[in-house]
């Protein structure tokens, strides 16, 4: 058996669970009493919601934040009280033996090498999602983890959540029967000129352009390219596809008990937008799994909700259908199964040329229950994980199949065409060009180890 082949059996077994098996690391664990020390790089907007996340776990204590942008740094330093170091580089912060800890909130091109770096220093990383910005950086990060032997969480925080963990539970083991659809959505309406389109100018005040674009290419610095805004350009993200599409397409694998699909495909464009982005501002992606074809749908158009509650998560079984929202999940069954009936000639009247009769009810219950995705369960439980080096529900290797999940949509949509895909060999076997977008070459000085 190969070692690829294992390890695909081991992933997948850890999905169906929602969690992996942790090495246990060679670093000594911390006392029941004693508080991690954490670093936070990246304390604007994802980051700043993490710093607010561990403030309230009492076994955690940050200890220090690092920012390339000034006023995010000094703001996170004032609401921790002015107590923690404050770093604009964040080797500098890896640097700090105290630290035991590190939660990277940074732009997604960021991810690889802050990530890699910290299981370098002997930290225990927790990474917001998407995990990479590509295929590639994901694979290696992974690698870097199991090497360090380190505790991972990725920010898929749904796989903290009560009631996703039933939801996705009821569909792998065939209570809502089959499942041969699965659907998610996006829906956020810009129209018509969402961003804008200023002109490239001067960074403001108290950012080091330079080292927000890092690996990225050297442009000319645009406030649309910045900050939160950054998801809109394929230099440094993949659009909502891989930033809400990670949460969603995750929820998706965890209930289908697989970790990767077998082909994939997109379209789309910007139809709708008149701003400078260059990530499509409507999409349609398919994906084709094992007995399943998953679907995800982003709409820059009116955001009228016509499921339950609010979902941007479907199952679609031969019983029943789940729906998954932010606060609740929904069963709803099927009412009515059918046989087939023997064919009338419609020149019979007294006959009837209906193909179908009704048969039974599918037997499952309407059923709802209520929950949500908190961020603060998901960073207690990395918290509880580094001090008790048990697998976080949602180590690198699942991020890392989730992630790639949506990257190949993103390639899909680049090449117009169908891909099949080797999970195992995490290569395309059908387009040779296709598998030079699975990584990109870094501006120098920086390096992928």
């Amino acid at each position: 058996m190969s070692s690829q082949l294992s390890r695909r059996q081991f992933t997948l077994s850890a999905v169906a669970a929602g969690t992996v098996a942790a090495t246990k690391s060679s670093a000594s664990i911390l006392g029941a009493n004693e508080r991690v020390q954490v670093g936070i790089i990246g304390v604007g907007n994802r980051g700043r919601e993490l710093q607010g996340a561990l403030t309230r776990v009492p076994a955690a204590k940050i200890v220090a934040v690092c920012d390339v942008f000034e006023p995010y740094l000094q703001a996170a330093k004032e609401n921790l009280g002015g107590e923690p170091a404050a770093y604009r580089d964040y080797r500098k912060l890896l640097e700090d033996k105290a630290i035991d800890a590190v939660v990277i909130g940074t732009p997604d091109h960021w991810h690889a090498l802050q990530f890699i770096d910290a299981c370098k220093a002997g930290k225990d990383v927790y990474v917001e999602k998407p995990l990479s910005l590509t295929i590639v950086e994901g694979r290696k990060m992974v690698q870097a983890a199991q090497q360090a032997k380190c505790i991972t969480q990725v920010g898929t925080h749904r796989r903290s959540s009560e009631m996703f963990r039933k939801a996705c539970e009821l569909v792998r083991t065939g209570h809502i029967g089959h499942v041969s659809v699965a659907k998610a959505f996006h829906l956020q309406n810009e129209t018509p000129m969402g961003m804008g389109k200023p002109a490239d100018g001067n960074p403001p005040p108290g950012l080091d352009w330079d080292l927000w674009l890092g690996p990225a290419p050297k442009v000319p610095y645009n406030r649309n390219r910045c900050l939160y805004r950054f998801r809109w350009f394929g230099d440094y993200s993949g659009g909502q596809l891989t930033n809400f599409g990670t949460h969603h397409l995750d929820v998706i694998q965890w209930g289908l008990g697989q970790d990767a699909p077998k082909s994939v495909m997109a379209m789309g464009g910007n139809f709708a937008v008149k701003d400078n982005r260059d990530i499509p501002d409507t999409l349609e992606v398919v994906w084709r799994y094992d007995g399943c074809i998953v679907t995800f749908s982003q709409y820059n158009a009116n955001n009228a909700r016509g499921n339950p509650v609010g979902a941007n998560v479907e199952f679609r079984g031969s019983l029943a259908s789940l729906y998954t929202g932010y606060k609740g999940c929904t069963i709803e069954p099927q009412r009515i199964r059918y046989r087939e009936i023997p064919f009338k000639d419609p020149r019979d009247r007294k006959g009837s040329n209906a193909q179908y009769a009704s048969l039974k009810p599918s037997g499952v219950k309407e059923s709802q229950f209520k929950g949500g995705a908190a961020t603060l369960n998901h960073v207690r439980n990395f918290i509880e994980c580094v001090k008790s080096r048990k697998p976080c529900n949602a180590p690198v290797e699942v991020g890392h199949r989730s992630t790639s999940a949506t990257l190949l949509g993103k390639i899909a949509l680049k090449r117009g065409r169908v891909l099949e895909w080797d999970a195992q060999a995490e290569r395309f076997t059908n387009d040779d060009e296709a598998n030079n977008l699975l990584f990109y070459e870094y501006r120098k000085p920086w390096k992928l180890a």
